[in-house]
């Protein structure tokens, strides 16, 4: 009951910056485990069924699971460090909080990565940093921190964001805040914009002869909630919100990216999701390329300047 309560209240009437896509993919698996009968979506929206580096794909290839190695070693830094170079995975969805680094139970913590971050930024013997991301998005809550300060790194140290496959959502939007980005041909950028569902269970109760009354103080306390259709007035401020959250989603990315992809551009991409051959066209990444390759040279360029 209390992971139901939870998934539901990350779910449900709560800003998410992630790909549609993604999140009908997560709600055919789990809905059933929030809302008796499951959850069905409207619009016939593609569900995408993605899990980070599945089948074998490469996590660089080299990189192992240091992170977890290192979380583990007292005194260590919590990032695989290769001749200089700190990696930090951005990898499946994207959570608030979470009191670990790496990938958990297909999930990244904003908290994980301010820590990664943070330590970096203060490590004398990290000299650039690579972002290794495959994410289609998460939880908005938290995002525009994170990417704050990996925004603030970036200004300190060199930085790469490498999609070794995806980075829709706020999963672009961390990484926007590296200096430069690469991603494989078939890759995928984009889905800059904001989304939230909210389930109307008042015809089911009516159904099954239940009658939910909710006391409250306040005409607006239970606006959206679960137990009444959802009305024109609320939909309205619930979409208005929405739109201020994708403008001010474009507005950091185009400060991140500056000329290259100005807000302007990011809003009138009106939340289309992209090829990496696409988004390179649009300034939207700077290059398509091997991900194992632009890691060596990465590498390689760090320690010519040292």
């Amino acid at each position: 009951m209390i992971l139901r309560a939870e998934i539901a209240q990350r779910i449900f009437d709560a800003p998410l910056l992630i790909h549609e896509g993604k999140l009908v993919a997560a709600m055919a698996a789990i809905g059933g485990r929030i809302v008796e009968g499951g959850i069905h979506f409207e619009g016939g929206i593609e569900a995408i069924d993605h899990v980070a580096f599945e089948n074998g794909r490469p996590s660089l290839g080299r990189l192992g699971d240091g992170l977890g190695r290192a979380y583990d070693r007292a005194g260590q830094a919590p990032y695989d460090l290769i001749e200089g170079v700190a990696v930090i995975p951005v990898e499946g969805s994207l959570v608030h909080k979470g009191a670990y680094v790496g990938m958990s139970s297909g999930r990244t913590s904003y908290q994980g990565l301010q820590t990664q971050v943070q330590k970096a930024r203060r490590d004398e013997r990290v000299k650039g940093v690579v972002y290794e991301i495959d994410s289609f998005g998460g939880e908005a809550a938290g995002a525009f921190e994170t990417a704050d300060m990996m925004a603030q790194l970036s200004r300190e140290k060199p930085t790469l964001a490498i999609l070794t496959d995806f980075a829709f959502s706020a999963g672009y939007l961390l990484a926007a805040a590296a200096r430069q980005i690469i991603a494989p041909p078939n890759g995928g950028a984009g889905s800059i914009g904001a989304l939230t569902i909210h389930a109307d269970l008042s015809k089911k109760l009516e159904k099954e002869g239940v009658t939910v009354t909710v006391l409250v103080a306040g005409k607006r306390k239970v606006d959206g909630s679960p137990f009444q259709p959802l009305t024109d007035d609320v939909r309205a401020r619930v979409l208005a919100r929405l739109e201020s959250q994708r403008d001010f989603f474009a507005a950091a990315v185009g400060k991140m990216r500056g000329g290259r992809f100005p807000k302007a551009a990011a809003l009138q991409t009106e939340a289309d999701s992209y090829t990496g051959s696409e988004a390179a066209a649009l300034g939207m990444i700077d290059a398509v390329g091997s991900p194992s390759e632009a890691f060596d040279a990465f590498i390689a360029e760090i320690n010519r300047k040292r």
